[in-house]
């Protein structure tokens, strides 16, 4: 399968979707941020001058997933039907997952890694004055559902 985003003169383009047909669509993502032991335990209790940390960062995965065409350029401006964030928080890193879901004729999975992305920076922009060294990685797509190419499933480590 070919790219599809060039045009007959090579130049990047939107891609048609209008002979799609709708069909429920889902995605989800995850990725981590490592932080020092005692940020992880400031999160837990409360103690970042700037708020609730997992509070703010749920917010502003869910305003990521929706503000994902603003961001990408070459992404469809889609309804999101729903949009969740949940955080594990393990002794040095935190893992945010993303579920993202529309009906519509082209997928979600740029939303959902748009999530993952923003709760992620909102985190690292909230502990940033008590630990410069934080690492976010591994951000990837885990599950795709709907949608011509089919399901998609991938094991996140």
């Amino acid at each position: 399968m070919g790219l599809t985003h060039f045009n007959d003169n090579g130049r990047a383009r939107m891609v048609n979707v209008s002979e799609k047909k709708d069909t429920v669509r889902t995605a989800v993502a995850k990725g981590k941020i490592r932080l020092k032991k005692e940020t992880i335990k400031l999160i837990k209790d409360n103690g970042i001058k700037k708020g609730d940390v997992l509070a703010v960062a749920q917010v502003a995965g869910i305003m990521g997933s929706k503000k994902t065409a603003d961001l990408i350029p070459m992404c469809h401006n889609i309804i999101i039907t729903g949009s969740d964030i949940n955080f594990k928080i393990f002794d040095n890193y935190i893992e945010i997952e993303a579920e993202v879901s529309t009906v519509g004729k082209t997928g979600i999975e740029m939303e959902a890694l748009s999530a993952v992305s923003a709760a992620a920076l909102t985190i690292y922009d909230m502990c940033k004055a008590v630990d410069k060294e934080m690492i976010i990685d591994n951000i990837t797509l885990v599950k795709k559902t709907g949608g011509r190419s089919g399901d998609f499933y991938k094991e996140y480590k």
